[in-house]
């Protein structure tokens, strides 16, 4: 397979999906473990940190339960998650120990980032775990999740990990070789795509869904990279199965489809803002729209044309045009009611209408994320 060069740089993530993990959806492939696991430590010894993000508790626990088909109820995933977990973790540490390193397991929730308190301490733990040099192996807390606050695949779970620690590069390794123009299981003559801005949204029409055990699909796995993006990380969609693929990345050679970030790294704030989940809608007018674009100052309510969903103030919410395309996000400082009030209005008439005064401004600058 063609490879192409690129600089990694010295921070990866990289996750391992389910359908790639498993051996036919029977358990774990411990041999491609196996090989996965001695080339991440040849990075690793080569000065490179590495936070590993994998998938397959659920269909290991599938495996070990006799379950042939992934469970639509919620308790009997996170109870496939359970026993699974186990299985995947020991696999992972014994490899690892063959190495002579140490493994640390974290069992992340949607809730971890959304707190600015626990999102902090899980980046001090993630970079102190890296500085002692243990590998540290990311999952999502399917035992305690709902589907209102689960990450609903580990390809976002990595993408924010890559925003929370920083990385270079996020590596997303797949059953597929990689990004095609069109679905290579339909049509044999689709193109690869080498590489492409992750934000072009020509690629918005070329994702496709996931398999029977992974819920993440292309479609996920751009939308990843778009999240990676913000923080300055450039994503690369790989053939995991593809001997030495991890090895040569180290080496300036790549495999795959790189989706780069046009984006600078955003400061530390912004990289947990944008990862946030989005509680309502705000649709902007287009003198709204060109002001946060280039000028970057806080939203006022006399831009905002109408309020959508449900919120309480502190809330994250999405900016968007009168075409519904996304502008922006923030931490808003009125709720949904109070914003559908001053909706349209100078910040003058805020106390008027709503009774009492507050904020001038619906999502000050230093709470938005743009773009």
């Amino acid at each position: 397979m063609t490879t192409h060069a690129y600089q990694p740089g010295q921070t990866w993530v990289i996750k391992v999906g389910s359908s790639l993990l498993t051996s036919n959806g029977e358990g774990l492939d411990l041999k491609l473990v196996g090989a996965w696991v001695d080339d991440i430590v040849a990075v690793y010894r080569s000065g490179i940190q590495v936070v590993l993000v994998s998938s397959g508790a659920v269909a290991e626990g599938m495996k070990r339960l006799g379950i042939h088909t992934r469970p639509r109820a919620l308790h009997l995933l996170q109870a496939a998650a359970a026993v699974g977990q186990m299985g995947l973790i020991q696999a992972y540490e014994s490899e690892f120990k063959r190495h002579k390193l140490h493994t640390a397991q974290i069992l992340l929730t949607h809730d971890d980032l959304r707190s600015r308190e626990r999102y902090i301490n899980a980046r001090s733990t993630l970079r102190s775990l890296l500085a002692l040099g243990v590998i540290p192996v990311v999952n999502e807390n399917d035992t305690v999740v709902t589907d209102e606050i689960r990450f609903g695949d580990n390809d976002t779970l990595a993408a924010l990990v890559a925003n929370l620690i920083e990385a270079h590069t996020l590596l997303l390794l797949t059953d597929q070789d990689g990004f095609f123009e069109s679905d290579p299981r339909q049509n044999p003559n689709a193109q690869l795509i080498a590489e492409a801005a992750a934000g072009d949204p020509r690629l918005d029409g070329m994702a496709g869904e996931g398999g029977k055990l992974g819920r993440g699909g292309m479609v996920t796995k751009l939308r990843a990279a778009r999240t990676a993006a913000r923080s300055g990380a450039n994503t690369i969609v790989a053939p995991g199965r593809s001997p030495g693929v991890i090895a040569d990345l180290a080496k300036g050679r790549y495999r795959g489809t790189l989706l780069r970030s046009q984006n600078g790294v955003m400061v530390a704030r912004k990289q947990w803002l944008a990862g946030l989940t989005t509680s309502g809608r705000l649709v902007l007018d287009k003198g709204a729209v060109e002001v946060l674009r280039k000028s970057g100052r806080s939203l006022l309510p006399v831009g905002v044309k109408s309020v959508e969903g449900s919120f309480t103030r502190g809330s994250m919410v999405a900016c968007v045009d009168e075409q519904g395309l996304d502008v922006a996000r923030g931490l808003v400082n009125y709720s949904a009611q109070e914003a559908a009030a001053i909706c349209g209005q100078p910040s003058s008439k805020i106390e008027a209408l709503l009774g009492y005064g507050g904020e001038d401004e619906l999502i000050h600058r230093d709470n938005l994320v743009v773009g």
